[in-house]
Order: structure tokens, then C-alpha cells, then sequence
């Protein structure tokens, strides 16, 4: 985690990449350092997020 300043509420884009094709997830729900950009994800949040890509949704 970043410790210059503490993340807040935002959404994230996710690049996902498997077998040569590429997946694009906008919106997705992440806490956000203001001072450096770096986006954390929840685990949850990334558990239903490659659920649904594997899915094919």
C-alpha cells in the first residue's frame, strides 16, 4: 500500500490477458491513491471479476 496518503473509493479499469486474448473490465470498484495512482483491489472484487471473464460474460 502506498504511504504517502490513503486510497479512496473509485473504480479501476482491468486488463486481463489468457491464451493470446485480451479482456477490458472498466468500473471496477477499487480504493485509489490520491497522491500516486496506485489502484488496490479487493479480493472479493477480483474473485467475481475472473469468475465472469471465464464465464465469458
Amino acid at each position: 500500500m502506498c504511504r504517502v496518503a490513503d486510497p479512496e473509493p473509485g473504480f479501476a479499469t482491468l486488463t486481463l490477458e489468457c491464451d493470446g486474448y485480451t479482456t477490458v473490465v472498466n468500473a471496477v470498484p477499487a480504493a485509489i491513491c490520491p497522491e500516486c495512482g496506485e489502484e488496490y483491489l479487493d479480493e472479493a472484487v477480483v474473485r467475481r471479476v475472473l469468475a465472469a471473464a471465464l464465464a465469458g460474460e
